[in-house]
């Protein structure tokens, strides 16, 4: 290789030569336009025979027999409506409560020696039943001692009785006297102007008069007196027949009574307490008299006031839910609320219930359901709240053909809705939600067979032949 690079320029290989473009032959234009247009020659004919090929097709295509044409028809469900008074219903929660609640206090003091075996939370006890026995001994020694001053006070009584019927007596006594002096004075005042007899002697019969008068009146105070202390007497034994009579209240406050059927609430006495009066012994409410508490918007309140006037006296129905289990109890409203619930919108309304024989009874504190008497709507439709289309529109199936109705929603009840509008009795009404529900729209009713199916009889005698 170097000795290649070291040979003079003269033994180097000679130069190659190309062939430029420029130097080409040149292609003439009317070759040009002979090449283009066999080109679109072809084209058209590859065309040409692509058209040709598919009509061929086409008419020689086989016919395909066509199906008749069967308008769908849907299955439904279908309602029979019918005119009449109807009554919704409104349901409401409540919570039940005690009617009567009572503290039971003692009235007396002392120590427990007995107690009520129910006596304790959720015991039952029976109306008359004992619930606590206090000590007696000293209210019976009170009782003792108030008939004692009692007998001593009727026995002075009769004593001082005795007195003024001996001043009585006196008085009378003491006015014969005085009687018999003063015919004696008039006696000698007739002889004295006759000369008969002295004014010595008449003096004397006046004096004597003066001091059978002055008998009469010391006779007549003491009787005043006598009287006086009688009736002294009386007093002092009333207020002693008062203190026997609360000596003897005060024993028989030593055992306190249940005042009704009731269940206690909370007990707060037991055996050997010592008890002050007016200490709580137990709480107490009533187990046949519950109410029941809820709230009815003004909207509903208004509604049933403005049928009936007043909606004390309603019957209402009361759900309680045990477990898997519902308790329903009979009950009648009783008053309402004083005040209007303005934190929970309404009027609040109580209910008195009514349990029945064998019924479990219902606690205060249950929360319960309230199904209150609506309004009664005269000559109205009850139907499904799902045959309601939009807000005022329903079909009727006639010929198994869709009408549409308009009626006007007057209340729901549950899962009916009540309404009067365009219906008559024993029109078949669409119950079942259809997209395409409209007017004209074929339906089969339920029950119906679907066109085309073979009917039993058909069946029966094909089987037949």
């Amino acid at each position: 290789m170097l000795k290649s690079v070291d040979q003079p320029r003269s033994e180097a290989s000679p130069p190659v030569e190309y062939d430029l473009p420029s130097e080409r032959r040149k292609t003439s234009p009317v070759q040009l336009v002979a090449k283009a247009g066999l080109q679109t020659l072809i084209a058209l004919l590859v065309l040409f025979l692509a058209v040709q090929g598919m009509n061929y097709l086409v008419a020689t295509k086989p016919d395909v027999p066509k199906r008749a044409f069967s308008e769908k028809s849907y299955p439904v469900d279908v309602v029979a409506v019918r005119q009449a008074d109807h009554t919704p219903t409104i349901l409401v929660y409540g919570e039940a409560t005690a009617g009567r609640t009572v503290d039971l206090r003692s009235l007396v003091a002392g120590e427990v020696v007995s107690v009520h075996p129910e006596l304790k939370a959720g015991g039952q006890i029976a109306k008359g039943d004992v619930i606590i026995s206090i000590d007696r001994f000293d209210y019976e020694g009170a009782v003792t001692e108030a008939r004692a001053s009692l007998v001593e006070a009727q026995a002075t009584l009769v004593e001082r009785k005795g007195r003024v019927e001996l001043e009585t007596a006196n008085v009378i006594r003491a006015r014969e006297q005085l009687e018999f002096a003063q015919k004696d004075l008039e006696r000698a005042e007739d002889l004295l102007k006759r000369g008969s007899m002295t004014e010595r002697t008449v003096d004397e019969r006046r004096l004597l008069v003066s001091q059978r008068q002055q008998n009469l009146e010391q006779r007549q105070n003491a009787l005043t007196l006598e009287s006086a202390k009688v009736d002294q007497q009386e007093a002092v034994i009333d207020r002693l027949k008062w203190r026997l009579e609360n000596a003897r209240r005060q024993l028989d406050d030593t055992v306190l009574k249940a005042p009704f059927d009731a269940v206690v609430r909370s007990e707060g006495a037991q055996v050997g307490r010592l008890i002050n009066v007016n200490d709580v012994v137990a709480s107490i409410f009533a187990s046949d008299e519950l109410e029941v508490r809820f709230t009815l918007s003004d909207e509903q309140y208004g509604r049933l006031v403005s049928e009936a006037g007043t909606v004390v006296g309603r019957k209402v129905k009361v759900q309680w839910q045990l477990g898997n289990k519902t308790v329903r109890y009979d009950a009648v409203i009783d008053r309402i609320g004083a005040d209007v619930a303005s934190t929970r919108g309404g009027v609040d309304v109580f209910a008195k219930i009514r349990k029945g024989e064998g019924q479990t009874p219902l606690r205060p504190g249950a929360f319960v359901e309230v199904l209150v008497p609506d309004q009664t709507y005269v000559q109205s439709f009850s139907i499904p709240e799902t045959s309601i289309y939009g807000n005022d529109t329903v079909y009727v199936v006639v010929e198994e053909r869709l009408v549409p109705r308009t009626v006007t929603p007057l209340a729901f009840d549950g899962a009916e809705i009540i309404v009067s509008g365009d219906l008559a009795n024993g029109e078949s009404l669409l119950s079942t939600r259809i997209p395409e529900a409209g007017a004209g729209l074929l339906v089969r009713p339920a029950g119906t067979p679907e066109a085309g199916a073979a009917q039993p009889s058909d069946a029966q005698s094909s089987g037949t032949k």
